[in-house]
């Protein structure tokens, strides 16, 4: 007697076969519409500044013509002259440097530290602190500005620049990004290795931490440069003493109840730009340039 076995074809290795390659038309399609979406996207995000330029170097007269003047005109140099006979531009811009500056570093400094510690470190309260973090991190700043001002009245810094200084020398935003980034970018085995070699806290945070966040700090202190630079409403209401202001507190002086001259104005806006352009420039390439030293260790 003899049994018959049947045996059903196996799709085992038609599955396991290779996916063929699009086609090289396809892909070349793929990578025109890839180039044209980024291109779109660089335009729309250039032509704010770019009108910017066009509006600051007209008159209010060609501003206001229909249809819109696209083009630059021939008064930048009118206009930035206007800016400077009616407001003391340079004294404001060293006051917003010194701000922005050391905004920018305490910020990096007590940031990085509390988000290490919150990172790789247990010790009781860290869960319960770290919720406090994230609820600042949800409250509107605006919110603070009475009670905070209440402050600096109490220890007489009303009129000083430190107002502005020691109340943003930390923040919840940058403790909040940086425990992110650090949890990822730092192995816990490099972590035990620094521990049997005796390191403590500081020499882990200088040795072992910072050199491989310095991407996240390139984004976190570029992002505090300009929003402290373009910071208005906080100055506006502490720095009660017209020969010690910041930039954007000065510019708002250009404005007048009788008529707005758009050209002078949106010059004057121009020339808080140009640093930040200079700094963006700056720092960006920083922190590209980091982000590939990583991919390639």
């Amino acid at each position: 007697m003899s049994a018959t076995v049947t045996s059903e074809p196996s799709t085992a290795s038609s599955s396991a076969l290779p996916e063929r390659p699009a086609p090289p038309g396809r892909r070349r399609r793929r990578q025109v519409g890839l180039y044209l979406m980024l291109t779109s996207g660089a335009l729309v995000s250039v032509f704010p500044l770019y009108w910017l330029a066009v509006i600051a170097s007209n008159t209010t007269s060609d501003i206001y013509r229909s249809p819109p003047k696209l083009l630059p005109g021939g008064h930048l140099v009118e206009n930035i002259g206007k800016v400077f006979d009616r407001v003391d531009f340079f004294a404001p811009l060293a006051n917003t440097v010194v701000v922005a500056v050391s905004v920018t570093f305490l910020v990096l400094f007590f940031d990085s530290l509390a988000a290490f510690a919150f990172a790789k470190f247990d010790f009781p309260g860290r869960n319960a602190l770290f919720t406090l973090v994230l609820v600042m991190f949800m409250l509107p700043m605006q919110l603070a500005i009475i009670p905070q001002f209440i402050t600096m009245v109490n220890l007489g810094w009303v009129g000083h620049l430190h107002a502005l200084i020691i109340p943003a020398a930390a923040n919840a935003f940058g403790i909040f990004w940086l425990r992110q980034y650090i949890s990822s970018a730092v192995p816990d085995e490099l972590m035990d290795a620094s521990v049997i070699d005796g390191a403590g806290f500081m020499r882990q945070y200088v040795t072992v931490c910072l050199p491989l966040i310095r991407p996240g700090l390139g984004f976190l202190g570029l992002f505090t440069f300009i929003s402290t630079w373009n910071d208005y409403m906080w100055p506006l209401t502490v720095l009660t003493d017209p020969d010690r202001v910041t930039l954007q507190v000065a510019l708002a002086q250009l404005k007048s109840a009788f008529g707005q001259d758009y050209g002078m104005i949106m010059a004057g806006a121009l020339l808080a730009v140009v640093p930040l352009l200079v700094v963006f420039l700056i720092g960006a390439r920083q922190f590209i340039g980091d982000i590939a030293k990583g991919a390639i260790r």
